[in-house]
Parts: structure tokens; sequence; C-alpha cells
């Protein structure tokens, strides 16, 4: 962020970043193992890793680099840009969040235009420490034609989408679970895992790699 102001995600006393990303992450961790509606395997949503669900190319760039800002990479690990925060957020646009997809247009028409109106640039393009006023700005209801507050629903979704089950789209590589320790899920201990001061080895394994839970509609 710029000299003098807060991080958006990460400001509190006494606590480092990675410490807030982990109070952040494990919360979003512990919730991943509810199961989504089955389907029939045939019927099930079929889409390239890389495909874009809902926003526009565009869109998804702006959400992608205003992600990447709200959870950036750093010397405590990788951030949003390598959980693929973003593309979780597109994939749950065609999904569970649909009904917050005109206040994602709204806001990311805005940032663009707030960028390019303060900065001279698009936002994509601009230094980190430009994007990171921009993102103050919106988070402040600073920036003309954004939904006021909806900066909360963003940094929630993107909380979302950098530690919750890759299933989801986001998390990506458990780039997420990895940054804040967080073991993966399990449907049984072994007996070396139930012993005092024993460390959980990462399985890097998705709630719906098991059979216990079926895949269903994102």
């Amino acid at each position: 962020m710029a000299e003098n102001e807060q991080d958006p995600l990460t400001s509190g006393p006494g606590l480092s970043r990675r410490e807030l990303l982990k109070r952040a992450g494990l919360v979003v961790g512990a919730a991943v193992v509810v199961p989504v509606t089955p389907i029939d395997a045939a019927a099930q949503t079929v889409t390239a890793p890389d495909g874009l669900r809902t926003l526009t190319r565009p869109e998804y760039d702006t959400l992608d680099a205003i992600c990447a800002r709200i959870i950036p990479t750093d010397d405590s690990g990788p951030g949003a840009r390598e959980a693929r925060a973003a593309r979780y957020i597109d994939w749950g646009l065609s999904g569970a969040l649909a009904s917050t997809r005109p206040q994602y247009a709204s806001t990311l028409a805005a940032v663009e235009a707030h960028a390019m109106a303060s900065r001279g640039a698009p936002f994509t393009t601009l230094s980190p420490a430009d994007q990171d006023a921009v993102v103050t700005d919106l988070s402040q209801n600073r920036v003309p034609q954004a939904p006021a507050n909806f900066f909360n629903t963003l940094r929630a979704h993107t909380i979302q989408g950098t530690f919750s089950d890759p299933f989801y789209g986001g998390n990506a590589n458990y780039a997420g679970w990895d940054l804040i320790g967080y073991p993966g899920v399990r449907v049984a201990v072994p007996a070396e895992y139930q012993q005092w001061d024993s460390e959980l080895k990462p399985n890097h394994q998705s709630a719906y790699d098991t059979a216990m839970f079926s895949k269903g509609v994102l």
C-alpha cells in the first residue's frame, strides 16, 4: 500500500500480515467440506481451466489486479493472483454469487474510469502504489459510480477464492492452504497423526477428491 495508508485487508494492531491471513483463511478452510448438490456425472458443467464463465476478459483482468492488491504476493508467500481468486469469483458469478453480477459490472467499470481520471492509465497498467491508492479509494467509497460499500463484498470473495476448496475455481495449486499451513481435508486420521505435537503433512486434496462428497453444479 502507499505510505501511511492501511492495507484494506490486513490492517490491525500487533498482528503480522501472515497471522491475519491465517486467521482469515482458516475460517474459510474449516468450511470447505460442505457438499454441493449431486448430479449425474454426464450433466456436470465442463469448462476449460482458463475459460471464463461470466466476466468479459477486460473485466476479469481488472478484477484479478484488484484481488492481487487485496492479498498481494510478498515475502510471506503467494497471494490472490497465484491462488486464482478472480477465477473463483468468475465461476461463482454464474452460480452461487450470481446476485452480485450487476454490482461487479458497475464496480469494475467504475474502477477503470477512476483510474483513468485520477492516474491517467487503465488500472491494470498502474504501478502497485497507484493501484493501492485506487483500491483504497474504493474501500472508502471514493470511487464515483461504484456501489457503496461493495468493496467489503469483493474483499470477502477474494478471501474465499484464495482459501476455499480448489473445486470452486480458486486456491489454485493449493497456494492458499499452503500459505496458512492448512494441511487439507481428511476423512480419516491415521494413528501417526493422533499424537501430541504431531504435524500433519499437506495432502493437497480437494474434499471432492473423496467418495464422501459428490461433485455437483458449481
